[in-house]
């Protein structure tokens, strides 16, 4: 479900969260040629493209490191004339700060279009209790890599379990990816290029926060078929590099 607020209005409609879809929503909006959409750029592309789909400009914002999703300063402090709607998106499963975010853009009277009310497409509640049980366990069994954060009484869905590897960003993200390969322990980093890096959206919009997670951040594996054995040896794997790199 696509989710979109405007002018004192919430309404609901279907959407597949594709760029299409989300361009006829912006369409829907009068949205267009002339207006900016402030979108983020850690994360998939769609909301860029569905931006420029409907002849909109997309403006990235900067992230909050603690749950990569869109900042509210930074989104406030991006907001022009032109601006005309935000397009937060849930990122790992970690909802966007939809309620500062719904307080900016009624301030300022701008359309919000929100991608799924808690990041997507409902799932059985019994997968996203097992994420949710992986995530506590390597919450407290990992040391040396910063565990991923959740705001108090966030609802978290553990998608990814995305981790920040201290060090010299890429070049020690990237080997500590390799290093746990070796260890059969398969790691995917989630958002290799930000997306205001990409040749389609290529900008010169200054986003630190966004550029220091894509350099350092790595997914472990946590889905609901993972055993607690290889849970634990994910967790061992991780931690005996940690005084290595």
């Amino acid at each position: 479900m696509q989710q979109m607020t405007t002018a004192g209005r919430r309404h609901r409609i279907a959407s597949d969260a594709t760029a299409a879809a989300l361009r006829v929503s912006l369409q829907e909006l009068g949205i267009g040629a002339g207006d900016e959409v402030i979108v983020p750029s850690f994360g998939p592309g769609a909301p860029a493209d569905a931006v420029r789909l409907a002849g909109a400009t997309p403006v990235f914002a900067d992230i909050d490191p603690r749950t990569f999703c869109l900042s509210p300063e930074a989104v406030a402090a991006g907001v022009t004339a032109r601006t005309a709607a935000i397009v937060p998106v849930h990122v790992f499963g970690h909802p966007a700060p939809m309620a500062q975010l719904t307080e900016l853009a009624s301030r300022c009277g701008l359309a919000l279009v929100e991608e799924g009310a808690e990041g997507g497409v409902e799932e059985d509640a019994g997968v996203i209790a097992r994420r949710r049980a992986h995530a506590r366990f390597l919450d407290s069994a990992l040391k040396g890599v910063v565990v991923p954060y959740a705001e108090p009484g966030a609802r978290h869905l553990y998608r990814q379990y995305t981790v920040r590897i201290p060090g010299n960003g890429r070049p020690d993200r990237d080997a500590f990816a390799g290093a746990l390969a070796s260890r059969g322990v398969r790691a995917t980093v989630s958002v290799p290029v930000p997306v205001h890096r990409m040749p389609a959206h290529r900008s010169g919009a200054v986003l630190p926060q966004t550029e220091l997670v894509a350099a350092d951040s790595l997914s472990l594996p946590v889905h609901p078929g993972i055993t607690q054995r290889e849970l634990t040896h994910i967790a061992d794997a991780c931690n005996a590099l940690g005084g290595l790199l």
